[in-house]
């Protein structure tokens, strides 16, 4: 038997960080995942999934992202079930997260770090370029003596 998720969507809100009796960090979040069909009106549609992950991902997760931010994700669905305070039967159905992937830049306001180096050292980059380009020896060849 196969049980296999992966998902790539954004947070719906920050996830949320709590440790278990035993001190191990679990996260808790919803992510928000595009259907890939239109809904009669025109309108692209999404499913709201619940994750959990453990351990350090879960800390790294809670530290690093927030809401919707896109992330993905891969891991096994499981259901569980518990009884509220009312004593009615709840059914969770979630993926455990095996794995949780960042898929924007920490800082996505900010320019990325290549753009921020090319700002800072213009000169530097450009002085390298045109030498690079004025040492590039040019070969003369007749499109007879190309093989393609």
């Amino acid at each position: 038997m196969i049980n296999r998720v992966v998902l790539v969507g954004r947070l719906t809100k920050d996830p949320e960080l709590r440790y278990t009796t035993s001190n191990l960090p679990v996260a808790t979040f919803t992510i928000a995942v595009n259907r890939t069909f239109t809904n009669q009106s025109g309108e692209r549609e999404a499913d709201f999934i619940q994750c959990v992950v453990w351990r350090k991902q879960a800390e790294n997760l809670q530290r690093f992202v927030k809401k919707g931010n896109l992330i993905g994700v891969e891991g096994r669905m499981q259901t569980r079930t518990y009884d509220d305070q009312a004593g009615v039967r709840k059914y969770i159905t979630e993926v455990v997260c095996d794995s949780v992937q960042f898929l924007e830049p920490k800082n996505q306001d900010n320019q990325s770090d290549y753009q921020q180096y090319e700002n800072t050292y213009p000169q530097k980059n450009n002085s390298y370029n045109n030498k690079r380009n004025d040492q590039t020896p040019t070969i003369d060849v007749s499109e007879d003596d190309l093989p393609f």
